[in-house]
């Protein structure tokens, strides 16, 4: 075999932990958020949504797949930032044809609000983990591979 001819797969697989929650992310969205683009008008006139709470449950849910995959695996930044990373692109996508500009306040938010809670649930996941097997080597963080 030549020298160097394993390279794209081991860079692909180096690069799994960060492109799986990336990629599974704006998915989700898809699935649980982008298709529902329509304000509910209450009786009183005021407007709420469009989106419904069952679906951002359903979405954090979702995206818990990959948080622990990718934290188990012992890397927990790249479950942060792969996750928010594909949320911020998607909220970005969706939102982007808001004429007010104000969007971007929103899509700033959701990458906020995705980094806090995927570094606290990576936080969680990884101490339960290390809990349960008894100690040993701790999880590594800071580390993308």
């Amino acid at each position: 075999m030549r020298k160097g001819a394993g390279k794209p797969t081991r860079l692909a697989l180096r690069a799994l932990p960060v492109l799986a929650p990336a990629v599974v992310a704006p998915l989700a969205w898809a699935g649980w958020l982008g298709w529902d683009q329509q304000r509910d008008v209450q009786a009183d006139g005021t407007t709420t949504g469009p989106y419904q709470a069952w679906q951002v449950i359903g979405l954090v849910l979702t995206l818990l797949a990959p948080v622990y995959w990718a934290t188990v695996r012992r890397h927990p930044l790249a479950a942060v930032l792969g996750t928010s990373a594909g949320l911020t692109a998607a909220a970005y996508y969706d939102w982007s044809d808001d004429a007010s500009g104000l969007f971007v306040i929103g899509v700033g938010l959701v990458t906020l609000g995705s980094l806090a809670a995927t570094a606290a649930a990576t936080g969680v996941i990884g101490f339960v983990r290390h809990a349960r097997t008894g100690g040993g080597e701790p999880p590594r963080v800071g580390h993308l591979s």
